[in-house]
């Protein structure tokens, strides 16, 4: 099948924008902190003051997809409020507040030669972000490739159009007053999915890309793309109640860890309890999930504690439901459940809940995900809460970054030599 005189046209603009952002990543690399700071709080002041027009933008978005048939848990990342907006501000204020990592010199040592040899960090340069559903994205992605000296070009998802072209405004405003140039964060600004095509096979104006959305998304970007990638496919998030756990702890834990926030990557997907522990705990968790309207889905053993708990299916444990549904199975102990967790689980986030110091340490040395926990809530696990400000998303990789991905995350580092002179001999 040929290109579209449309995917040609969108082709040509992405390009464009490509270009128009290599020429600012340049302007952006040699930016003072000072500068970068001053654009972050532009952006908040002028997403405070156009804040009426981001709600009206979100509603229009919020109202297509209702009549769009979008599920619940889309809506719930689709929506903006005076609260989420306001989230969105601290995110900004709090990035502006964080060091800058650009231009940081390290390990810089005396060789026999009399040469110096260190490293010094440097920003990726063109960043590529696609993402689906979330507006604050667009902001939380901005943030933190202006802080760390990138240039930025986002897509998100087409469900959420209006409200990125508002915030889009309040970017550009805030970049023109700080005297950076308005290319140095672009949102693309069709719904075309040629536009994604586009984007993760430019590499001579893209660097690095990264997706944020459903594992289709992720899938294509990672299969198609011709610029390295910072991914996560999953969030198939583990919490496992010990046999040595404080009973209240746990409960609390297990609940907020579910039903905090349904369509979140660090939501607890499956509950792992040790059988020391469950005739106790699970009626009690039953009742409270039953509350907030969580369907249970659960291993025989679950069953025989929860009669009116579903029997859950294999594929249950590799799910990512996105939604208030969540799968228990009742384990031996620590060794079974982490058995379990390297099975099916996506490396994302696992939690342990014990009181017994030696196997927090060993689930913590054991267990390979982006972020390990013990005695906390798998919700912890983002960018904010892990004081990184923001972040541009979750790397379930091994290299270059891994876990919640901030300023650090969208730099690099390249070696340098100091010399007197010197020549080699």
């Amino acid at each position: 099948m040929g290109v579209t005189p449309q995917e040609s046209a969108t082709r040509t603009r992405i390009q464009s924008m490509g270009q128009a952002a290599r020429k600012a990543a340049r302007s952006m690399a040699r930016a003072d902190t000072a500068a970068k700071n001053r654009a972050l709080r532009a952006i908040a002041t002028q997403l405070d003051r156009q804040r009426a027009e981001v709600m009206a933008a979100n509603r229009r978005d919020m109202e297509a997809g209702r009549e769009q048939g979008l599920d619940a848990a889309l809506l719930d990342r689709l929506e903006l409020n005076d609260a989420r907006i306001d989230a969105m501000i601290d995110g900004l204020h709090q990035v502006a507040e964080l060091t800058d990592p650009v231009g940081e010199i390290s390990d810089l040592i005396y060789r026999p030669s009399g040469i110096q040899v260190g490293r010094m960090r440097v920003p990726l340069g063109v960043v590529g972000i696609i993402y689906e559903s979330r507006p604050n994205v667009t902001v939380d992605a901005a943030s933190l490739c202006l802080k760390s000296g990138n240039a930025a070009i986002l897509r998100g998802g087409s469900e959420a159009l209006h409200s990125n072209g508002a915030i889009a405004a309040c970017i550009a405003a805030g970049l023109q007053q700080a005297g950076l140039p308005e290319t140095a964060v672009q949102v693309v600004d069709t719904t075309d999915r040629e536009a994604v095509g586009a984007l993760i096979s430019m590499p001579e104006c893209v660097d690095v890309v990264v997706p944020r959305g459903g594992t289709g998304l992720i899938e294509r970007v990672s299969r198609d793309a011709r610029v390295p990638v910072i991914k996560h496919l999953h969030g198939v998030c583990h919490v496992y109640l010990d046999d040595k756990a404080d009973p209240d702890k746990a409960f609390n834990i297990a609940l907020n860890a579910k039903t905090h926030r349904y369509g979140v990557c660090n939501a607890m997907e499956t509950l792992l309890v040790a059988e020391g522990l469950a005739e106790e705990i699970l009626p009690r968790l039953a009742a409270a999930y039953g509350d907030s309207g969580v369907e249970l889905r659960g291993c025989t053993a679950t069953r025989r504690i929860l009669p009116a708990c579903l029997p859950a299916a294999e594929s249950d444990w590799r799910e990512e439901y996105l939604a208030p549904i969540l799968a228990i199975r009742v384990v031996a102990d620590l060794d079974a459940a982490m058995e379990h967790i390297a099975r099916y689980g996506s490396g994302h986030t696992e939690a342990i809940v014990s009181e017994d110091y030696s196997r927090a340490r060993r689930f913590l040395a054991e267990v390979d995900s982006s972020s390990v926990l013990v005695n906390a809530s798998t919700r912890f696990a983002d960018g904010f809460e892990y004081g990184l400000g923001a972040e541009i998303g979750i790397s379930t990789d091994k290299i270059h970054a891994r876990g919640p991905v901030g300023l650090e995350g969208l730099t690099s580092q390249k070696w340098i030599v100091l010399g007197d002179g010197h020549i080699r001999q």
